[in-house]
């Protein structure tokens, strides 16, 4: 009797378990899934999480998760039998995939495009050097005052500002006014671009920080390459800046400077690591700076203000290190090696 009864059990279970297969598998009840994401961008190392919901979401159904290039970009799932899925995206390398999710008999498919890439700038190498820092065109403004002498040891600094591609693809969000991929990002703090830096460099292993203000100026005013001019590259300015106008550009859409370093001069204001403080006479080498503030300095002209005026090499506005605005942005330096 005994047994009879365990065969009994055993037999109830069995049915119980497939008919609960059956429910999971069951695609009847299902429209369709819903996937939380139709585009992803990333930078090359970084992470997503995708979401993905049966339509109703009362369905229930096993999804599945796969990659149509699992060199740009893979995923994993743990998910199991329920009406929604987590898919966890890592990027590879650049390129493009698509990411899909399907119910376990494939009559119901989401996708997601991935693209991927490498968000690290493009450097050029500014030769070490001594120049003259400040107002050196007769119109500045008392604190571009008094003009003193800098050395500088050799470094790199980036071709084009920030771009909001790059932006978006590290921080995955694009807090720009004016939107546009090439455009460069705006819209940022000092403190966000400390983030982005601090981000970019753990996927990089690179060493990416913001020029300092004398940085800055030595490569704008072309480095040892230097003709002296008023703007970074020319005494044009329509020739190498966007100064006036509603909304930025696409960065290296106007000519290089010296260097072959493009929109030092408008297109946005460009921040540096510098607390503002006041210049001194005395010859300096390689200064960092006033050593306390509660502003730090921006460096450039933009689309936005200032006009002309505010894209000479020499020409200085601070901020507080939480303060954005439409016409804020930075590029990225890096040490030598």
């Amino acid at each position: 009797m005994k047994n009879i009864k365990k065969i009994l059990n055993y037999l109830l279970a069995s049915a119980l378990f497939a008919a609960v297969l059956i429910s999971c598998n069951d695609d009847s009840s299902i429209t369709g899934i819903k996937i939380d994401k139709e585009e992803l961008l990333l930078a090359i190392n970084g992470t997503a999480t995708l979401t993905a919901n049966l339509v109703p979401l009362s369905a229930t159904n096993q999804m599945q998760w796969s990659s149509s290039n699992s060199s740009v970009a893979v995923v994993e799932s743990n998910d199991k039998a329920v009406s929604s899925s987590k898919g966890a995206v890592t990027a590879k390398s650049a390129g493009t995939a698509t990411i899909k999710v399907t119910t376990k008999s494939g009559k119901h498919i989401a996708e997601c495009i991935v693209t991927v890439i490498d968000p690290q700038p493009e450097l050029i190498l500014v030769e070490g050097g001594v120049f003259t820092m400040g107002c050196t065109d007769g119109e500045g403004e008392d604190h571009e005052f008094p003009v003193h002498e800098v050395t500088l040891s050799s470094f790199k600094m980036a071709k084009y500002e920030v771009t909001q591609q790059q932006w978006e693809a590290v921080m995955g969000s694009n807090p720009s006014y004016f939107k546009g991929v090439n455009n460069p990002v705006e819209n940022v703090s000092w403190n966000n671009a400390q983030e982005f830096i601090k981000n970019l460099n753990a996927l990089t292993g690179k060493k990416y920080r913001l020029p300092t203000e004398a940085e800055w100026e030595y490569a704008a005013r072309g480095g040892k390459q230097s003709k002296g001019y008023k703007y970074s590259g020319s005494d044009d300015i329509n020739a190498v800046a966007w100064y006036t106008g509603n909304t930025s550009q696409p960065v290296g859409t106007k000519a290089p400077n010296e260097l072959g370093i493009y929109d030092m001069s408008g297109n946005v204001f460009e921040m540096c690591n510098d607390w503002y403080g006041a210049y001194t006479e005395g010859a300096q080498t390689n200064p960092q700076g006033a050593t306390t503030g509660t502003r730090r300095i921006t460096r450039g002209g933009s689309h936005f203000n200032f006009g002309a005026y505010g894209c000479r090499v020499s020409y200085r506005i601070s901020l507080q290190p939480g303060n954005s605005g439409i016409g804020i942005g930075f590029r990225l330096a890096h040490p030598e090696n």
